[in-house]
C-alpha cells in the first residue's frame, strides 16, 4: 500500500524544517502503528496548522505549555468544534510523545492539554411535513403495507426504540384504553398513550392486515415478519429506508429518527419536558434534555421564515 500519502493542498506553507519534521512524524506512524492514510492525512493538517500557528516562536519544537494552550485557546475563540479541537490535541499528543521517545525534546508541553468536551449529539429530526410523507408511503391496500403502516404510525405517536416496537406482543396495546404498555431499558415498563390516528390504524390492521400475513397465526408478536413469526430489527430499518426513498427524504432515515421527531414535535407544541422524559422511557431527565436543542432551532428558522423581521 505504501506510505503516507503526501497531501499539500491547501496548507500553509511551512519552513523546510518543519515540513520534514512531520514527514518524520507521519512515516515512523505509519510503519510502527500502521495507521490508516485519512487518519494520517488528518495528522498532517492538524500539525501542519500547528506548526504555522507555532511559527513565531520557533515552531513545534521550541512550542512550550503556554504556547500550547494559546494555540487551543485561539482555535476555540475561532468557532472551531470541540470535534475538531479534540482531533487537533490528539495529533499533538501523538507528535510530542513521538518528539519525546526521539529525544527531540526534553518534556512533553502537551500533558497537560485539556480536551474540549464534546456536546452531546444533537439528534436529527424529520420536519412535520416530511413525517407526512413518510407514513403515507405504505400502500395499506397490500397486508404487508398496512403492516408497516401500523408500525410507522405507532411508533411515530410513541416514540418507541425499534428494539420496543419489534418485540411488542398482541396484549401490548389497549384498544380501549389507546394506551400502549412498552417494556423499556432494564426492563422498566411504562404506559404510553397511542393517539386516534394511530390507534385507528392499529384497528385496521389487526382486523385486515394482520390475519392475512403468512406467519402471524404462528407469532405473539403484534407485528410478525414476512419470512417468519419474528420481525427483526434489520428487516424494519431496510422498510423504513424504502419507505423514506419513496417519500423523497435526502440522507439515511435510521428508525431513532422517528423517535426523534416525536419528541422534537411535542416540544415543538408545546408539551411538557418532564412528560416527554416519561413516554421516551429516559432514566435520566438530561437525557431528554438534547431535544430542546433541537426543538429551538426548529422554531428559530420557523420565526426566521415567517416572521416580517426575522
Amino acid at each position: 500500500m505504501g506510505g503516507p500519502t503526501r497531501l499539500r493542498s491547501r496548507l500553509p506553507k511551512l519552513p523546510e524544517d518543519q515540513a520534514r519534521l512531520i514527514e518524520g512524524f507521519l512515516e515512523r506512524s505509519w510503519a510502527e502503528e500502521g495507521l490508516s492514510r485519512n487518519t494520517l492525512a488528518a495528522y498532517r493538517r492538524d500539525l501542519v496548522h500547528a506548526a504555522a500557528g507555532l511559527a513565531a516562536v520557533g515552531g513545534l519544537l521550541r512550542a512550550s505549555r503556554a504556547d500550547l494552550f494559546r494555540l487551543v485557546a485561539a482555535r476555540t475563540s475561532s468557532g472551531y468544534a470541540a470535534r475538531s479541537n479534540a482531533r487537533f490535541l490528539a495529533a499533538l499528543r501523538r507528535f510530542y510523545a513521538y518528539a519525546v521517545r526521539e529525544g527531540m525534546v526534553a518534556e512533553d508541553p502537551a500533558a497537560e492539554l485539556d480536551t474540549p468536551r464534546r456536546g452531546p449529539p444533537v439528534p436529527k429530526a424529520l420536519s412535520e411535513t416530511e413525517v407526512e410523507r413518510l407514513l403515507s408511503a405504505p400502500d395499506p391496500a397490500d397486508p404487508i403495507g398496512l403492516r408497516d403502516k401500523a408500525m410507522l404510525e405507532l411508533m411515530y405517536a410513541t416514540g418507541l426504540r425499534v428494539g420496543e416496537l419489534v418485540a411488542l406482543g398482541l396484549g401490548a396495546v389497549n384498544l380501549r384504553q389507546g394506551v400502549l404498555r412498552v417494556l423499556g431499558k432494564g426492563g422498566r415498563e411504562r404506559l404510553v398513550p397511542i393517539g386516534e390516528e394511530a390507534l385507528g390504524w392499529i384497528q385496521r390492521y389487526l382486523a385486515e392486515g394482520r390475519p392475512r400475513l403468512r406467519f402471524a397465526s404462528g407469532s405473539d408478536r403484534l407485528f410478525p415478519g414476512e419470512r417468519g413469526p419474528l420481525l427483526s430489527r434489520q428487516s424494519f430499518w431496510a422498510a423504513l429506508r424504502r419507505y423514506a426513498r419513496k417519500a423523497g427524504i435526502a440522507g439515511a432515515v435510521a428508525p431513532h429518527v422517528l423517535r426523534h421527531s416525536f419528541a422534537t414535535h411535542l416540544l415543538n407544541h408545546g408539551a411538557d419536558l418532564r412528560a416527554v422524559q416519561m413516554m421516551l422511557g429516559h432514566a435520566s431527565l438530561s437525557t431528554t434534555q438534547i431535544y430542546l436543542l433541537v426543538a429551538r432551532e426548529g422554531l428559530k428558522r420557523l420565526h426566521e421564515r415567517h416572521h416580517p423581521r426575522g
